[in-house]
């Protein structure tokens, strides 16, 4: 227990508060020393505020940076037991300082936070408490839920943020609001079960994914994001994540989540026109049908001159009605094989890291 928390303890709780969990909080920086020093202090303050309830470490990845946020960072860890600092030598992106926190960190608990604290502070104390009322393996400050709001995020940023956390909600199993936010509470046992690849800000739908995989439960708490430190800084502070490279990747993520139904759909859409197309050659054929006049020679002559008749009216009826039913069954052909890999992998992925699980228990 650091001696800071342990100022604040009343000797007749010691014995209570040695249960308290231990919930770590991880906060990557990338060239942040306009406000790292003054946001440690805060989220310190803030934790402290917490220890009847919470042991604490604040885990700063600092991502390579190349202003003095390695040094400011080691010197306020000195005065602060409770902070430790962990230095990669070259930007890993988002992804990779996270797996690095993930890593090293020692919490039952385990909070990701924009060290920026454009989520405040006391979202930590709703993630946790959240976390441990509905037994969630993960909690997720939402923004676009219900009761969620923003305040001076850019427009166009906004924007598309909302329009691919949409498009995710649409298409994922399950209705989650906020996919591409970081500021999350996790437990410890959860992370341990994930295999995580991304080393960009994909990371995060991509945790999302590898959770519904394997059965986790995902809850969401109403979430402030302001931004209006950047007016406090006097400028406009640049973010370590690409704006255009998180929209993609999170178009990407929506992809994976259900393959299947993008080559469905667009199968379906075509498959709908051709019908339309043939069935407008059908009922012209059948219409024409009886004012055919041929030699005798039976049913075939006389149909086949209407086809031909309906053909000279609108040739393109034919192209078209051909055409985008051999596209619908290409498209149509490749989601069901797609389902069937999503379900192999989905089934794999979930077998191999219940296999994993085992070995670690053992």
């Amino acid at each position: 227990m650091s001696p800071q928390s342990t100022a604040l303890v009343n000797p007749v709780n010691v014995a209570s508060m040695d249960s308290r969990p231990l919930v770590s909080i991880i906060t990557p920086a990338y060239n942040e020393s306009a406000i790292i020093t003054k946001n440690l202090a805060r989220l310190c303050e803030y934790m402290d505020s917490l220890s009847a309830r919470f042991d604490y470490e604040i885990v700063v990845v600092n991502d390579g940076s190349k202003d003095g946020t390695a040094e400011l960072a080691d010197n306020f860890a000195k005065d602060h037991p409770q902070v430790v600092v962990h230095h990669h030598n070259v930007n890993k992106n988002l992804g990779g300082a996270m797996k690095t926190g993930f890593e090293i960190s020692n919490g039952e608990y385990v909070i990701v936070m924009d060290l920026d604290l454009s989520y405040s502070p006391d979202h930590i104390e709703r993630l946790l408490t959240k976390l441990e009322e509905t037994e969630a393996d993960m909690v997720i400050a939402s923004p676009y839920m219900k009761g969620g709001k923003n305040t001076a995020v850019p427009g166009s940023r906004l924007m598309m943020s909302k329009v691919v956390n949409y498009f995710m909600k649409l298409v994922a199993p399950q209705k989650i609001s906020t996919f591409t936010s970081m500021v999350r509470a996790y437990r410890k046992s959860f992370l341990k079960k994930l295999n995580l690849k991304s080393n960009t800000y994909s990371i995060n739908p991509e945790i999302i994914y590898k959770g519904l995989i394997i059965r986790a439960r995902i809850e969401e708490i109403p979430a402030h994001l302001d931004w209006s430190f950047q007016k406090e800084l006097g400028q406009t502070r640049t973010s370590s994540i690409r704006v255009l490279k998180g929209i993609l990747a999170g178009l990407m993520t929506g992809f994976i989540f259900r393959p299947y139904a993008f080559f469905m759909s667009v199968g379906l859409i075509l498959f709908i026109l051709s019908m339309y197309m043939i069935g407008w050659i059908f009922i012209h054929t059948i219409q024409i049908y009886p004012d055919i006049q041929v030699p005798p020679g039976g049913f075939d002559d006389q149909f086949t001159e209407a086809v031909k008749a309906v053909f000279y009216l609108k040739p393109h009826a034919f192209v078209v009605g051909g055409i985008t039913l051999l596209a619908s069954l290409q498209f149509l052909g490749i989601g069901f094989l797609s389902l069937q890999s999503k379900r192999y992998f989905d089934e794999l992925y979930h077998f191999s890291t219940s296999i994993f699980n085992q070995q670690q228990k053992n």
